[in-house]
């Protein structure tokens, strides 16, 4: 079962992982591995709208 967001700490130990598994074309599984192994699976990131990163675009002009 993955984590909201909400339910995970400010702050993580030395040592923790963000993991980033795939394949091409597939959308790819987070997750964040702290250093006594323990893996914490993150919800799937949705995609921005198309309107949203105009938005962005054009500010960076």
């Amino acid at each position: 079962m993955a984590l909201k967001v909400k339910e995970l700490p400010d702050r993580f130990p030395v040592g923790t992982k963000f993991v980033i598994e795939g394949r091409p074309g597939a959308r790819p599984s987070r997750s964040i591995e702290l250093p006594d192994g323990t893996t914490f699976r993150l919800p799937p990131r949705k995609p921005q709208s198309v309107r949203r990163n105009r938005h962005l675009r054009s500010r960076a002009k």
